[in-house]
C-alpha cells in the first residue's frame, strides 16, 4: 500500500496504534473460527457452538459501563495492551488444553468468555486513545484507517484461521500468542503527551454519566440510535447460508465469497476516506448512504445471480462505512477526552447489541416469513429508519461540521 508523504500512518504514534489494532483485531477473528471449529469437533452440537456467541457477549454487556469507567480513569495504553496480554494468556489455556488432551466444552466457554470480557475492556480504550495521537483536523482520516484495520482483519482473520485450524490446533494459537503479545509491545509503546483529566468521584452515579451524556447530547443520540437500527433491521450476514446454499446455489465456495464481499467494500471505501475525507453536508451523506445500504440490501434480496449478489454486498459493505466514519468522527469530537471512555463504552455497546440482535433479528423473520422476504424488508426497514431520523433528529440531518456544538 502506497503511502503519501504526508499519509498519516507516516506518524510513529498512530502507525503503532494501527498496526497493533490490526494484529489484535485478526487474532481475535482467528481464534473465533478455532474456537468454534474445536467445540463442533469436540461436541458435535450446533447448540454449543450458540453458546461461545453468548459467552463472548454477556461479559461484553455486563462491563461495558464498567469499561468505560476504566477507560476514564487509567493510563489507556495500558489496559489495551493488558488486555491483549490475558487474550493471549487464554490462547496459551487452549493450546495447552488441546495438546494435553482435556479441552472439552466448558473450557472453551471459559476462554470464549474471557476473551470477550478482554475486548469489552479493550474497545473503549483503544477508541478513546485515538483522538490523543492525531490533531483534530486529521481524526476522520484516522478513524478511516482504524477502520480498514477492523475491515482487513475481517477479510484476513477467519480465512487464515480456518486454514491453520485444519492443519491442528497448534497452529492457531501459537502464532495467536505471538501477534497478541506483539499488540501489546506496540500500544505500550505509543508516545502521547500526558492529559490531565477531570475526574469526578467513583460512584453508581459516575457509571452511568455516558448514558446520561449521550442521552443529552442529540447528535451523538441520533447517530448511535440511527446506527444501532439500521444495523438491527439491516443485516444480512446471518441468512448467508441460506442465500449460498438454497438461492444462489453456489455451495460453501459461494458462502465464502457472499462473506467476503461486504468486508471487501468495507476496507476500499475506509481507505478512499483515509486519503480523501469527507468536508461538507456530513448529515445528508450518512443519511445518503445508508439509503444505499438499503437499496443494496433490496437488491441482494431479490437477486439470484450470485455475481449481482457480491456486487450487493459490496454496496453494503462500502455505504456502511461512509456512515460509521462520519458517526465515529461525530462521537469523538463532540466527547471530552474525559468521558471519552464512558461514552465509547456506550457506543460499543449499542453497536455490539445491535450486531447480535440484528442476526437473531434476521433469523427469527426469515423462520416465519421465508429469508428473501426477511431481507428484502430489512433494507425497507433501513429506508424507513433514515426517513424517519431525518425527522426526529433535524440537527443531525443539518450537520456541516463534526465539532459544531
Amino acid at each position: 500500500m502506497l503511502l503519501h508523504r504526508d499519509s498519516i500512518l507516516r506518524q510513529p504514534a498512530f502507525a503503532k496504534f494501527w498496526t497493533a489494532r490490526t494484529l489484535s483485531s485478526t487474532t481475535f477473528q482467528m481464534l473465533t473460527v478455532a474456537i468454534g471449529w474445536q467445540m463442533y469437533e469436540i461436541t458435535n452440537d450446533a447448540f454449543s457452538l450458540g453458546y461461545i456467541g453468548l459467552a463472548q457477549f454477556v461479559p461484553m454487556l455486563a462491563m461495558g459501563l464498567v469499561a468505560g469507567q476504566v477507560a476514564d480513569r487509567f493510563d489507556r495504553r495500558w489496559i489495551a495492551a493488558l488486555c491483549q496480554l490475558l487474550e493471549a494468556a487464554a490462547a496459551a489455556y487452549l493450546l495447552i488444553g488441546s495438546i494435553a488432551g482435556w479441552l472439552g466444552r466448558n473450557e472453551i466457554l471459559l476462554a470464549a468468555a474471557v476473551i470477550g470480557a478482554c475486548r469489552a475492556f479493550e474497545g473503549p480504550a483503544m477508541t478513546s486513545l485515538l483522538p490523543q495521537l492525531v490533531p483534530k483536523p486529521m481524526l476522520q482520516q484516522a478513524i478511516a484507517w482504524s477502520t480498514s484495520a477492523g475491515q482487513s482483519a475481517q477479510i484476513i482473520g477467519p480465512s487464515l484461521g480456518g486454514v491453520l485450524i485444519s492443519l491442528g490446533p497448534g497452529f492457531v494459537y501459537v502464532p495467536s500468542i505471538a501477534l497478541l503479545a506483539a499488540s501489546a509491545i506496540l500500544t505500550a509503546l505509543i508516545a502521547m503527551e500526558k492529559v490531565e483529566r477531570r475526574l469526578e468521584p467513583l460512584s453508581l452515579r459516575s457509571l452511568f454519566t455516558g448514558l446520561v451524556f449521550v442521552y443529552r447530547n442529540k447528535l451523538i443520540l441520533g447517530a448511535v440510535s440511527l446506527d444501532m437500527f439500521a444495523v438491527l433491521l439491516g443485516g444480512v450476514t446471518a441468512l448467508l447460508p441460506i442465500f449460498a446454499q438454497d438461492i444462489l446455489q453456489a455451495g460453501g465456495w459461494g458462502l465464502g465469497l457472499l462473506r467476503a464481499a461486504p468486508a471487501i467494500g468495507a476496507l476500499g471505501m475506509s481507505i478512499y476516506l483515509a486519503y480523501f475525507p469527507l468536508k461538507r453536508a456530513f448529515g445528508l451523506t450518512m443519511f445518503g448512504s445508508l439509503a444505499v445500504f438499503g437499496i443494496a440490501t433490496m437488491a441482494f434480496a431479490l437477486s439470484t445471480n450470485l455475481m449481482v449478489s457480491i456486487a450487493a454486498l459490496f454496496f453494503i459493505g462500502a455505504s456502511d462505512v461512509i456512515s460509521v466514519v462520519i458517526r465515529s468522527t461525530l462521537v469523538q469530537l463532540q466527547t471530552p477526552d474525559d468521558m471519552r471512555g464512558r461514552v465509547n463504552a456506550v457506543n460499543s455497546m449499542f453497536i455490539g447489541t445491535s450486531n447480535q440482535l440484528g442476526e437473531f433479528e434476521s433469523g427469527l423473520l426469515a423462520g416465519f416469513i421465508g429469508a428473501v422476504p426477511a431481507t428484502f424488508v430489512g433494507g425497507v426497514g433501513t429506508i424507513a429508519v433514515a426517513g424517519l431520523w431525518m425527522v426526529l433528529f433535524p440537527s443531525l440531518r443539518r450537520l456541516k461540521s463534526l465539532d459544531a456544538r
